[in-house]
């Protein structure tokens, strides 16, 4: 009996082990996005607020790069096939620039499945909840 239930035991934790490893595996969680982490858009700065709006309508938006393709090279968001994701300014008062504000959404563009934002250029991103 001893034998049989050692062998149980095994395959048991041979399972659960196996399972972990399909649930990693699968997950579309990537370190960069805490999916806990969310910030709705009444959270977030009135700009990007603004930012969010034209990008259900199609812009116009401000800047010439906003709607193209962000490559998530850093995979700092859940992998998916090039083209899927976008980016768009947040713009910063007062810079002279873009600024580090995004928002990155994926999905078709005036549609999209999910979008991000990110305060930092794109060292960290909060996904963005209605």
């Amino acid at each position: 009996m001893t034998g049989l239930h050692s062998l149980k035991l095994a395959l048991t934790g041979f399972l659960l082990v196996a399972a972990c490893a399909v649930r990693l595996a699968w997950s579309s969680e990537v370190p960069g996005v805490d999916s806990a982490t969310t910030v709705s858009v009444a959270q977030l700065p009135v700009e990007g607020a603004r930012t969010y709006a034209l990008i259900g309508v199609g812009g116009p938006f401000p800047y010439d790069k906003d709607g193209t393709v962000f490559g998530n090279r850093e995979r700092s968001l859940p992998i998916k096939t090039r083209g899927f994701y976008r980016e768009y300014t947040v713009r910063t008062v007062g810079a002279r620039d873009r600024g580090a504000r995004r928002i990155v959404c994926g999905g078709e563009p005036r549609k999209p499945e999910t979008c991000y934002y990110t305060a930092d250029h794109y060292a960290s991103f909060r996904r963005i909840v209605p």
